[in-house]
């Protein structure tokens, strides 16, 4: 027996693109191979999910999935089929009954359908030309940290049981789905293999925030170098770095170092830019030296 979709996703026929998308995400993360080594009933959970989200996220092949069940990839040849036969092979009971309305609806039931998929395509129609369909399109994540996914670099991943080297370009983003043409479900009677769309959940990162190519952070600098300046010390992605802080900063300044930022995406050897915000970082103790120059200060400070 076919599985049914939306019970291997645990959604409602009528669940939204945003609730089958959460669905997925969440299901996909449980049973991850990564997560899962070496549990064959996890692999094969995982395996459904991506086929399920595949077929429902995309508004057509879900169109198709909810007319015609588990034939949802010949609806095509199934209706020009029938167009061409003016009309008799797509009715139920014969000249004159109800056109197939789905499995929801209709006189035809999945069995029916099995049969009239049979004569049609390759069945027990004997003579009757094989029809060639496109393989089925793959789904899969690439989960990766901020760090990764600043360089080119190869990674392997477990897809429907087959394991694929794949490049992963520098500066992909969260969400972010590329596809490799070729790599998803074989074709049927030698039509052409499906594709593999790979999407990237980039994990945030401690310290910096990424917005496309640009990195924001925030860097806690003394009291006496706000106001008098001078450096003060940050670590990037690169390295260490010292900047120059200007006499007077006040807290919540803002500092951009230029092409300091993420690679851009398909673009060798342009970046974004880093924004720093400096905090000021006022003294929880003082010692007795310390409060009378505070005092003497406070004394020649003017009233707000």
């Amino acid at each position: 027996m076919a599985m049914d979709y939306y019970q291997v996703l645990g959604v409602e026929r009528n669940a939204t693109v945003d609730a089958i998308k959460a669905a997925y995400r969440k299901l996909a993360r449980k049973y991850h191979p990564d997560l899962n080594p070496n549990d064959k009933e996890a692999k094969r959970k995982f395996q459904e999910i991506n086929e399920a989200n595949e077929v429902l996220s995309d508004p057509e092949s879900r169109k198709k999935y909810d007319k015609y069940g588990e034939h949802w990839k010949h609806a095509d040849q199934f209706e020009a089929a029938e167009k061409e036969r003016g009309g008799r092979q797509g009715r139920a009971g014969g000249t004159g009954g109800q056109p197939f309305e789905g499995f929801g609806g209709g006189n035809m039931n999945e069995e029916d359908l099995n049969d009239l998929f049979g004569s049609m395509f390759g069945g027990s129609g004997g003579g009757r030309r094989e029809v060639k369909f496109r393989g089925q399109d793959y789904q899969a994540e690439s989960h990766l940290d901020l760090l990764d996914a600043r360089t080119t670099h190869k990674q392997t991943l477990s897809v429907n049981g087959k394991q694929l080297r794949i490049t992963v370009p520098a500066g992909v983003e969260d969400g972010q789905t590329i596809r490799i043409p070729g790599q998803g479900g074989p074709g049927v009677n030698g039509g052409p293999a499906g594709d593999l769309y790979i999407t990237f959940v980039v994990k945030d990162h401690p310290r910096f925030k990424r917005t496309g190519a640009d990195l924001h952070t925030t860097l806690d600098i003394n009291l006496s170098t706000a106001v008098l300046g001078g450096e003060a010390v940050l670590e990037t992605l690169d390295g260490k770095v010292k900047l120059k802080v200007a006499p007077h900063t006040q807290s919540g300044t803002r500092a951009k170092l230029k092409g300091k930022g993420f690679p851009v995406y398909k673009h060798e050897g342009h970046h974004g830019d880093l924004y720093v915000t400096y905090q000021v970082k006022l003294p929880t103790t003082l010692t007795d030296e310390q409060r009378a120059l505070f005092e003497q200060l406070a004394k020649t400070e003017p009233q707000p």
